[in-house]
């Protein structure tokens, strides 16, 4: 169906005001959305992490107009019939919907993550460039991606693709002729795959044994996985649950940014001391550590459960979920003190606390909890009293009605006893 004549037919798509282009979606969306290209959110008018995305959304809507990806959104307490159709279980919730197709997105809610999900989902899994001009573009455009240099054939070629396949809603993957790539790379291998960030590109170690498929596609998987990140990005509650996946300790510098995302001289000095360990040593920590940032304290709090001191330094093993702190305060440490301590954590000499036993969840759960709590008090102490206060003032009068209820009882069978014996 024509994309114009799809839209005049969708009875309560609307328009969200004369400036936005997000479309709001009806039920007859099931029926009228075909095979086009959709990048929908779905929310509650009540959900607050709703109403803090929808100015993004709308900047998604803007990016994306002009391209044959259509931005609506669906109020799930208005349309349950569309929010069952697709499974929604939490608020909001974006998918890619193209026919029978759906992808849900789980990164950071930021405009340019959403549009790239957008623009990778409506595309080829590994999407080919011509020339080397093409290249040069796309390193100018994406600042990570994953590029296969040589011939579409071969057992590296459909190891590529199968996991270009499986991690396209993460990252962008490519396809070029080695000959474009000859007066400007030297290629270590033909053909070859290679990562593009940080402003450099690194190899994937082919194995000599490439007629191995399970080896190769087991090998390339993990080392796709290990290179998937920036060299020291900014950690966040949106990719967290992805660098656990790395299965390397995660090294998070724990800052504070302000809400236009400034930080402190002092924490930004520690911030970048700790970017230039990494950065010249990264041949020596690379494969065990991932280094990242964040400007957000409670996250890290909830890992060690407890409040760290603005900076600190926070160590983490994404499989055993310990962590390890350093002795010293962060700012008596030097470059050469964090690499002590690093090597220290390598050879499990560091001390260790938490873990993921079930004691430690419960008491991370109670320190979140608490946490929330103290944090809803510094912020709105009126609003909280009035939220605990009204329960268990309820709480309260039901218990003292059954007391005093027990205790009367208890006084008129007496009274009827001594009427009685009179």
């Amino acid at each position: 169906m024509d994309g114009i004549k799809l839209l005049s037919l969708l009875a309560g798509v609307l328009c969200l005001g004369g400036a936005t282009k997000v479309l709001e979606l009806s039920d007859r969306f099931l029926e009228l959305r075909g095979d086009s290209k959709w990048l929908v959110m779905f929310y509650a008018p009540w959900c607050g992490h709703c109403k803090k995305l929808e100015p993004i959304w709308n900047h998604v809507a803007h990016a994306l107009y002009g391209t044959d990806i259509r931005v609506g959104r669906v109020d799930c307490t208005r349309f349950t019939a569309v929010a069952t159709e697709f499974t929604i279980k939490g608020f909001p919730t974006i998918l890619y919907i193209q026919g029978d197709e759906r992808h849900m997105y789980r990164g950071d809610r930021t405009k340019d993550e959403i549009v790239g999900f957008g623009v990778r989902m409506s595309a080829p899994a590994v999407q080919h460039l011509d020339s080397h001009q093409d290249l040069h573009d796309t390193v100018t455009r994406d600042r990570l991606f994953f590029l296969y240099a040589g011939a579409q054939e071969g057992s590296l070629w459909e190891s590529y693709k199968s996991q270009a396949d499986e991690m396209r809603t993460l990252h962008f993957f490519y396809h070029i002729g080695s000959d474009c790539m000859e007066d400007h790379y030297t290629l270590e291998s033909n053909p070859a795959v290679m990562v593009f960030k940080d402003n450099k590109h690194y190899y994937f170690p082919t194995p000599q044994d490439t007629d191995n498929q399970t080896l190769l596609n087991n090998t390339l998987a993990d080392w796709l996985n290990h290179e998937r990140f920036f060299l020291y990005p900014k950690i966040t509650h949106g990719n967290l649950a992805q660098l656990w996946k790395l299965k390397k300790y995660l090294v998070i510098t724990v800052v504070k940014e302000s809400k236009i995302g400034t930080i402190t001289t002092d924490e930004d000095v520690f911030k970048d001391m700790v970017e230039s360990v990494i950065q010249n040593n990264r041949e020596k920590y690379h494969n065990h550590f991932q280094f990242g940032w964040t400007g957000t304290p409670d996250l890290a709090n909830s890992i060690a459960m407890e409040r760290l001191p603005l900076p600190s330094l926070l160590v983490v093993n994404a499989t055993t979920l310990h962590h390890h702190m350093p002795e010293d305060p962060a700012k008596h440490l030097t470059p050469e003190a964090i690499q002590l301590f690093l090597d220290a954590v390598l050879a499990q000499n560091a001390p260790a606390y938490g873990g993921d036993s079930w004691p430690v969840r419960a008491f991370r759960m109670y320190y979140n909890a608490r946490s929330s709590l103290e944090d809803m008090w510094l912020g709105n102490p009126v609003l909280t009293a009035v939220l605990f206060g009204l329960p268990l003032g309820f709480l309260s009068l039901i218990c003292y009605s059954i007391w005093c209820s027990d205790i009367l009882d208890a006084d008129d069978e007496e009274e009827e006893h001594h009427e009685k014996k009179e």
